[in-house]
């Protein structure tokens, strides 16, 4: 195999792999913190993705598309939390499915009312549309290439807050023990509220900047739900380390197989996950 294709999916499937984290992470931080399982999830990403396309198409920039349908993600965020999931906290897991199925068909019937049925294509702001040449032939994208930035920064940026700022020690703190943080006088509440908001905008966030690349329409967020918890049970529940890494492997895992194996590339996926809780049980870093 030439070396600048190999170069080349390694780059599709890095790029991949930090879209994916960046839609695992607000799954895994909702999760691990508050103990929600939220399969409302990919829809919050199709939304994001939808909104990208028609605000694109009002404003003509999607950079100022997705500076203003983020706080309406946030506000979606908000809203969910404060008068639905804060009634789940102390119910079983089964009332939580069947709540966040709920919104999965709710989000599904608004986007269809609102948007139709049809695939949209959302075009490329015209500063990143040009490509980077690796040899005589093969090209790639800048616009790929800035996704893979602006995920890895995001994933430093979450790092740092979690792990090196009194927020994050607060998040950790009532991820540990809830009880023990109201105690000392904080309100779990508020921070349950702003990290399922910050979760939500994360994904949705993930649906704008994929909106170019991967095209919008109906249905698109059941199919990267699928694929985010995959990521999550090899990563360890709970776990950003562990969301990165898992999210790295599957994205370079997914992207070989349809070359290496194509008539089994639906499979890989599943067979590493398979292959990782064979070996660690609870996941890579749980």
């Amino acid at each position: 195999m030439d070396l600048s294709i190999f170069l080349i999916q390694t780059m599709n499937g890095v790029q991949y792999g930090l879209l994916l984290f960046l839609i695992a992470s607000g799954l895994t931080l909702i999760f691990g913190i508050m103990h929600i399982i939220n399969l409302a999830h990919g829809a919050l990403y199709m939304i994001g993705a939808y909104l990208a396309w028609w605000l694109t198409s009002q404003v003509g920039n999607l950079f100022l598309a997705i500076v203003l349908a983020l706080p309406v993600t946030v506000a979606i965020g908000i809203v969910i939390e404060r008068f639905l999931i804060q009634t789940l906290y102390k119910r079983d897991h089964l009332d939580q499915v069947l709540l966040t199925f709920g919104l999965i068909l709710v989000f599904d019937s608004l986007q269809s009312m609102t948007w139709g049925n049809d695939v949209h294509s959302v075009p490329m702001p015209e500063i990143l549309s040009g490509s980077i040449a690796l040899t005589d032939t093969l090209q790639y994208p800048v616009y790929r290439l800035f996704v893979s930035v602006v995920c890895a920064l995001i994933a430093l940026s979450m790092y740092l807050v979690i792990q090196r700022t009194r927020l994050g020690m607060i998040i950790r703190a009532g991820a540990s023990n809830r009880e023990m943080v109201q105690g000392l006088g904080l309100n779990i509440r508020n921070i349950y509220t702003l990290v399922f908001a910050a979760g939500t905008a994360l994904t949705a966030f993930a649906g704008m900047i994929a909106a170019p690349i991967s095209s919008v329409y109906p249905g698109m967020g059941s199919q990267i739900l699928i694929i985010c918890f995959v990521v999550v049970v090899i990563g360890g529940v709970g776990s950003i380390k562990g969301a990165f890494l898992g999210a790295l492997l599957v994205g370079l895992t997914a992207t070989w197989g349809q070359i290496l194996v194509p008539e089994f590339s639906g499979v890989v996926v599943y067979a590493l996950m398979a292959a990782v809780l064979l070996w660690k049980p609870r996941g890579l870093f749980a």
